[in-house]
């Protein structure tokens, strides 16, 4: 099992006042070239274009969430060694699932999201439920390297801002997602190859884009819960570092009295 590089003080300061960490190539061909054969099969035998909505929405291929070759993605290639370092001393929830997302070339009719935070206030949730994380790691499977091909775009810094718009502004079973600040932002465009990873803190808000590309974007994303997150979840949308008492004090530092 590769083991990932330790990181660095200054990925933790980005981390903390980004809420995002990106390796690039940290998966091996060796696990990203069967995860991506996968789904690909999966596309050329299994697609069924009249659930695409369902598929954005939640995750294409729902048969392959436990498949060995995508959870090895995680488990395999140093990316869980990589978030186990950003939450110590917390313990986490076991990863069982990956979610595939896929962004088709232009001309698909896919829906286009706006600027979100995941499970809050989604269209296929009841309004009252809560369906969060700690954090989330995407791998980029395969698709072009350009803002325009169908990437994720993320707002860095933005979970401060909804960690205030949460305690401020939100009430559980409300339809808005974000407030209206962050909803208009177009967001940083994760402009990544295949084998590219990204750990993003949940209340960092992200849209995708459309696939402007010949070809699909395709990613395998894996959201990971502090242990206790069931009893901490709601707490937790105001308070961003409420999971990560490891960064707790660095975080202090860079927000004094937030």
């Amino acid at each position: 099992m590769p083991i990932p590089a330790p990181i660095t003080l200054n990925e933790l300061h980005a981390f903390v006042a980004d809420g995002v960490l990106i390796r690039r190539g940290m998966i091996p061909d060796g696990l990203l070239q069967p995860a991506a054969h996968l789904v690909d099969a999966w596309m050329r035998e299994h697609y069924d274009p009249a659930r695409l909505t369902a598929y954005t929405n939640q995750t294409f291929a729902p048969d392959l969430a436990s498949h060995p070759d995508l959870l090895g993605l995680f488990h395999d290639s140093g990316l869980h060694e990589l978030v186990t370092q950003l939450l110590h001393p917390a313990p986490t929830a076991p990863v069982t699932t990956a979610q595939v997302q896929i962004r088709l070339p232009d001309g698909a009719e896919q829906p286009v999201k706006a600027m979100h935070v995941d499970g809050v206030s989604c269209p296929h949730l009841h309004p009252e439920d809560l369906n969060t994380f700690t954090l989330i790691a995407g791998v980029v499977l395969s698709g072009s390297a350009t803002g325009d091909a169908g990437a994720l775009h993320y707002l860095p810094g933005g979970h401060q801002r909804m960690a205030r718009y949460f305690a401020e502004e939100w009430t559980r079973g409300q339809a808005a997602q974000t407030p209206h600040d962050i909803a208009r932002q177009d967001g940083t465009a994760l402009t990544a190859r295949p084998g590219d990873v990204i750990v993003k803190h949940h209340l960092v808000p992200h849209r995708v884009g459309i696939n402007t590309s010949p070809v699909p974007r395709v990613m395998a994303y894996f959201r990971i819960r502090h242990a206790d997150h069931a009893r901490l979840a709601e707490a937790a949308l105001t308070d961003p570092w409420l999971e990560y008492p490891g960064l707790a004090a660095l975080a202090a530092e860079a927000h004094p009295g937030s």
